[in-house]
């Protein structure tokens, strides 16, 4: 029997629409075999020494000129912070910048496993209501007459799972509560680049010169997860504060062998044309979904996302999505219960479908069996 590799493991004959992962299919293999060729072939082994704090600076450069591209804002290198990863960002923050008992701020529903993260730390999750149009300031308001978060943590473009996009007037308005109420918000700017319809509002990288707003970046939908990359970006004296940590004074920084490697990726201009591949095929399988649903399920409610991974569907009134759950794996089809992503033990009549992870007829076919499960 194969020793495990990957933490994707779903049993043969399911179809898991609730997994949150790029297709196996889609992992760029050639692409990044041809860069590590490039990279070796400098014959320059300093990336397989410990690497500096803030990160490799040649790729921070690299990445700062992508992002300003991107985000359509300048962005500074110096500015740029190397992680493994948005959940090792979010580590390292609550790490440095909270204490066990501290009050955080979230949105209600969130992402599921980041809630795992803040509790790692014994942090107190207060909830944020939202609406289709994210975040409700007006909730955000109420809740700070009654707490003092350490920070607020919110995905603001194509949340997961609800898919709804924070508009920039609300983007305002929070920073502008940041500053006032003193708080930090860690915004999870990570399905930003994966937008099918429109372009996303301008992205809380824009106002990361103002102390309280840091931006989390990661390669794991863009790329590759296993890449294990990511980054923040924030103002100098929080990236002062994160490249001084013991962490990196003692191990150095974080993953400079796969940073020289993704520098060449940028560089060459592959990751752009591996975005707009992705963008083709997620906006492919999206459709796709939306019109079995309609065909197979209309009773359901959704909104179609303009981006990222996943539908937020409601169940019809009465139903548990935690109790359909031994009934969905009766007929060999998988989904997340939406109670997984509340921290009020909440949200158990929604579910949240990943449209990334199959093909178009395997998604057809999921959602003929939880029509059957629902039956």
């Amino acid at each position: 029997m194969p020793l495990p590799t990957s933490q994707v493991n779903i049993p043969p004959g399911v179809i898991d629409l609730g997994a949150g992962d790029p297709a196996f299919s889609l992992l760029p293999l050639d692409l990044l075999h041809k860069a590590a060729d490039a990279c070796f072939a400098r014959n320059d082994p300093a990336f397989l020494q410990y690497g500096a704090e803030q990160g490799d600076g040649y790729f921070r450069l690299a990445l700062a000129n992508f992002l300003t591209e991107g985000f359509a804002v300048p962005v500074d290198a110096g500015h740029l912070f190397v992680t493994n990863g948005i959940s090792n960002a979010l580590d390292l923050l609550c790490t440095l910048f909270t204490h066990p008992g501290d009050t955080i701020f979230v949105e209600e529903p969130s992402y599921f496993l980041a809630l795992r993260i803040f509790a790692d730390h014994g942090l107190r999750i207060v909830s944020i209501d939202t609406d289709e149009n994210g975040l409700v300031i007006e909730s955000l308001e109420e809740k700070l007459r009654e707490f003092k978060p350490k920070f607020l943590y919110i995905i603001p473009t194509h949340q997961n799972p609800s898919g709804h996009t924070l508009t920039e007037e609300r983007r305002a308005s929070l920073v502008k509560l940041a500053q006032e109420n003193n708080f930090l918000i860690l915004a999870d700017e990570v399905y930003h680049f994966l937008s099918y319809d429109r372009q996303p509002p301008k992205a809380f990288a824009a106002w990361t010169e103002d102390p309280h707003v840091l931006s989390l970046g990661s390669f794991s939908k863009i790329l590759a997860p296993g890449l294990r990359l990511g980054w923040i970006q924030a103002g100098t004296e929080k990236i002062k504060r994160l490249a001084g940590c013991g962490l990196l004074d003692s191990g150095g920084g974080l993953n400079p062998f796969t940073s020289a490697i993704v520098r060449e990726v940028i560089e060459s201009g592959r990751l752009a044309q591996n975005i707009s591949h992705l963008i083709d095929i997620y906006s492919q399988r999206r459709r796709v979904m939306d019109a079995a649903l309609r065909r197979q399920l209309p009773e359901l409610i959704w909104k179609v996302p303009q981006g990222g991974y996943f539908f937020w569907v409601r169940l019809p009134r009465g139903l548990d999505a935690a109790d359909l759950q031994q009934k969905a794996m009766e007929n060999r089809v998988v989904f997340r219960p939406g109670v997984r992503f509340s921290s009020r033990n909440g949200l158990n009549d929604f579910i949240r479908l990943s449209f990334v992870f199959y093909e178009p007829d395997e998604i057809d076919e999921g959602i003929m069996r939880l029509k059957r499960c629902l039956e």
